[in-house]
């Protein structure tokens, strides 16, 4: 049986949500290559802590700052919340892009706005 973020086993509930999604990775991956199932938690528990001492997180993961994609000059911009603009692109669907990408990659949202400013949609990784 496969697991996913909202479904997993129980012994990885204590683990740091970053260190759960990878663990639940590497268990659904041993299954696949025919692991018990009890043998594949504990590997893919021991390996995922492992693997999170050797990747630490980028500074824009922990903060978990929301990116917007507004208008910017002569295009779309994606802006961190407080304003620091992370990426430019002359058209909206490419910004939308990026910003769904990075947010997804931190847990974070993704809040589109049209070119009056107001909230178009959202997407939300957290």
């Amino acid at each position: 049986m496969p697991w996913n973020k909202r479904d997993y086993p129980v012994s990885m509930k204590n683990l740091e949500p970053r260190v759960r999604e990878k663990a639940i990775d590497i268990a659904n991956a041993l299954l696949d290559e025919g692991y018990e199932e009890g043998r594949a938690i504990a590997i893919a528990t021991a390996q995922a802590k492992e693997w999170n001492e050797e990747h630490p997180k980028h500074p824009q993961e922990k903060r978990r700052t929301k990116l917007h994609v507004v208008p910017h000059e002569n295009g779309w911009a994606v802006k961190e919340e407080g304003g620091k603009v992370r990426y430019q692109s002359d058209t909206k669907p490419e910004a939308v892009k990026q910003a769904k990408q990075w947010a997804s990659d931190a847990n974070t949202s993704a809040i589109v706005h049209r070119k009056d400013g107001t909230v178009e949609t959202s997407h939300n990784y957290s």
